[in-house]
């Protein structure tokens, strides 16, 4: 196969998933929500179980009339949700689906890559918060950049500790390296991981930055139409990457209990549909956390367990 070919392949196939998985996502949590919160709402639209509740979304964000505030930084107000979706789509460039050649890059430095990538979804939160022109925007934005720059420490170290652990900094290397028993031996890693990807996405109970029962929105506030909905749909892109690096780093990825790996692919997306759907349980099931209580779960639990987890990793790792 020319390589030209397989390059248009493997970035279209990306672009599918880039496409459709946050739009299953955002279906799935319109109908396990409805469910748990008894709401009768998602469930209308297209009378048999609300099918038709995306699509209406869609149509919506379509008419709704995009405003730019008058004192914006306009350049910068219509360019944040640009910023804010591109990162997540190189992320899905290197996250494998399955063994083999069912990644869209593979690299040998894939994790660095990953890592280096996710973070820069704060600079797009600043963008919009500063352009906003909007006090409650820009509070948002600073309240996100804090939530961001101390979520990242211990969401890089839970990484790194699994990565000691395989000897590699390549995604599918680390997914044949894993074991079963990694699931007890690095499950502090996987919780840290979690938890701090959360956060890292601005996630409930995680959504300090948008707080609408103090800030209207926060960064957000000023947005409307189809910029508002590239936003929601970074949000549920970012809940498809948080599931997918979780599965490939802590869940055996491609790994499942039959020896065929030409299923690899389908046992994939099932753990990572399984970590969406705790994402959804989490919105639903837990309150926003105070900006003292976000902190502190930081800093004095996520870094000492993840701290902790690291020496756990070099230690075993000298032992065998």
């Amino acid at each position: 196969m020319p390589l030209w070919v397989e390059l248009l392949l493997r970035v279209g196939g990306v672009l599918v998933a880039f496409l459709t998985l946050p739009l299953l996502v955002g279906q799935a949590e319109h109908k396990v929500m409805a469910h748990m919160q008894g709401r009768l709402g998602p469930m209308y639209a297209g009378a048999f179980h609300g099918w038709a509740q995306l699509i209406a979304d869609g149509v919506k964000f379509v008419q709704k009339e995009e405003i730019t505030p008058h004192g914006a930084d306009r350049p910068v107000f219509r360019l944040a949700p640009v910023v804010a979706l591109v990162p997540y789509l190189l992320v899905l460039m290197v996250i494998p689906l399955g063994p083999g050649d069912l990644v869209g890059q593979p690299l040998d430095i894939g994790l660095f890559f990953v890592l280096a990538v996710v973070g820069v979804g704060v600079v797009a939160v600043l963008m919009s918060a500063w352009a906003s022109a909007n006090k409650y925007s820009l509070l948002g934005g600073l309240r996100a950049a804090a939530q961001l720059l101390g979520y990242e420490l211990p969401f890089v170290l839970a990484a790194a500790s699994v990565a000691m652990a395989a000897g590699t900094l390549s995604l599918p290397g680390i997914v044949e390296a894993w074991q079963p028993w990694w699931l007890i031996w690095q499950a502090p890693a996987m919780i840290v991981f979690f938890v701090a990807g959360l956060a890292e996405i601005r996630r409930p109970p995680f959504d300090m930055p948008i707080a609408d029962s103090e800030l209207v929105f926060g960064y957000l506030t000023e947005y409307t139409g189809l910029r508002f909905a590239f936003f929601l749909l970074a949000e549920y892109v970012g809940v498809v990457v948080i599931a997918a690096l979780t599965t490939v780093l802590f869940l055996g990825g491609w790994q499942g209990p039959f020896a065929d790996a030409q299923l690899g692919w389908l046992w994939t997306l099932l753990k990572v549909a399984a970590v969406s759907f705790v994402i959804i349980w989490f919105r639903v099931s837990y309150p926003r956390l105070r900006a003292d209580q976000l902190q502190r779960l930081c800093w004095l639990v996520l870094v000492p367990v993840s701290l902790a987890q690291l020496v756990l990793t070099v230690t075993v790792r000298i032992a065998l």
